[in-house]
């Protein structure tokens, strides 16, 4: 089995058998669903298992709560998308397209965006260790987007501008699509 299959076996809270999985699977699908239709609001763990055919208790089994479910979402799709990073040779070819990369995971779905932002700020513990993972992801494509002599405070300026293009993108102060332009143009002044 792959790294890459390996991960989709794994959720937050335990590995999965290939059952386990395709009910996780189920979830994740069913609760891009409702928040399409009710909003990050309107969703409850109640909803998307109803919506996924399992029941509630078997949901939270998988997931602790909405934030949960929705930084899964995010998770699985970083980790589906992989590394768009060209052998452009300039490095700061590679980082940027990196940034846009993740920026645009789920731009085209405006509940599912907010929804993200809201999530990755919760407090549960399995949020935390999603977020945590999310991250060091984040931090290794832009180190090897970099290269091998990657300058920390450069990688750390990177993330932090990453993160406060979400938080801002979640705040309404414009699209994902906007916000990527933005993190273009911001990662364009701290590598140059």
């Amino acid at each position: 089995m792959s790294e890459a299959d390996s991960l989709s076996l794994e959720a937050t809270r335990r590995r999965l058998s290939g059952k386990q999985a395709d009910t996780v699977d189920k979830l994740t699908r069913a609760a891009v669903e409702v928040l399409a239709r009710e909003g990050f609001a309107g969703m409850t763990i109640r909803l998307v298992a109803a919506a996924a055919g399992v029941g509630t208790a078997t949901a939270y089994t998988y997931f602790s709560s909405k934030e949960h479910l929705v930084a899964e979402i995010f998770w699985r799709r970083l980790m589906a998308a992989g590394s768009p990073a060209s052998e452009d040779p300039d490095p700061i070819a590679r980082v940027v397209a990196e940034l846009r990369a993740i920026a645009m995971l789920v731009a085209d779905e405006q509940e599912l965006s907010g929804a993200v932002t809201s999530a990755l700020l919760g407090r549960d513990a399995d949020v935390e260790h999603l977020r945590l993972r999310i991250g060091t992801e984040i931090r290794k494509r832009i180190i090897t987007a970099l290269g091998p002599d990657a300058d920390v405070d450069i990688v750390e300026s990177l993330e932090l501008l990453y993160a406060g293009a979400l938080v801002r993108a979640g705040m309404g102060y414009g699209s994902y699509s906007e916000i990527a332009d933005r993190i273009e143009k911001s990662a364009l002044l701290i590598l140059r």
